[in-house]
């Protein structure tokens, strides 16, 4: 596989969101992932000249599409979104469903059906570019709160993630709400030092102002306890050895929710 060369910002939006803006530079194109507000994308854009060619959608909360029909009629960029808000986003021009390939700025996007958060949810995962950008479903040391679906398949959702993904890949998501999770975190993963080691650096970052994103899934796969429902540390110390992995997720988003 050809590896594709692009140039990736990301910045704040609202009050704890990120923008993210993918530019492809042997096609000039740029795709904006989610529009929670137009006007930090407009500053980029106008910052690094870039032209926006393409906005694909994560899914239908406001807080990642409020800004989108600003941002297309400004652009006249081509937006995409999950084929089963067709009906609830105004202004996409094309929808996917779980597995669909997508070509936007002449950079190939494989959709990934990822619900829980949402029932609509898509991760998109450009493998040629190695990154992804999982919306609200995969955070840093974090999941999104199941509002639609339910543990068992929010599980699913995070484990096929967990699955295709290649440990190397960047992956992005929605929300800067990592601090917060790895305090969680190390409450459910006592003893892993990898956690530990990363909670204290997650601390220095914010401290400082800056970001924690974006991450890898490699990082993920070690520190994230949304992602390690099989690990038998994390079974002995909520007691659930004998439970299924969707269980051990379920309980462990279950302390989450009143963290």
């Amino acid at each position: 596989m050809t590896t594709a060369r692009v140039e990736v910002r990301q910045f704040s939006c609202l009050s704890d969101n990120f923008g993210v803006l993918i530019h492809v530079p042997e096609t000039g194109g740029t795709i904006a992932v989610d529009v929670p507000d137009a006007a930090p994308y407009r500053a980029v854009l106008a910052e690094t000249g870039w032209r926006l060619t393409d906005i694909l959608v994560t899914h239908h909360h406001w807080d990642h599409v409020q800004g989108l029909g600003e941002l297309k009629s400004e652009t006249g960029a081509r937006a995409v979104g999950p084929e089963m808000s067709r009906e609830r986003i105004e202004g996409l021009d094309e929808t996917v469903g779980d597995g669909d390939e997508i070509t936007v700025a002449g950079l190939g996007f494989r959709a990934i059906a990822t619900p829980g958060h949402t029932l609509d949810q898509i991760s998109w995962w450009a493998p040629q570019a190695g990154l992804a950008h999982t919306g609200d479903t995969l955070f840093a040391l974090g999941c999104g709160r199941i509002f639609e679906g339910d543990a068992a398949m929010m599980w699913a959702s995070l484990d096929k993630l967990a699955t295709l993904l290649p440990p190397e890949t960047t992956v992005y998501c929605g929300h800067e709400y990592t601090l917060a999770n790895a305090r969680f975190a190390v409450t459910v993963d006592p003893d892993n030092a990898e956690l530990a080691a990363r909670a204290e650096e997650i601390e220095r970052l914010r401290g400082d102002g800056q970001a924690t994103l974006p991450t890898t899934m490699a990082a993920e796969l070690a520190t994230n306890p949304f992602l390690r429902a099989r690990d038998p540390a994390i079974r002995r110390h909520l007691g659930l050895e004998g439970a299924s992995d969707a269980e051990v997720f379920a309980e462990i988003r279950r302390r989450k929710d009143s963290f």
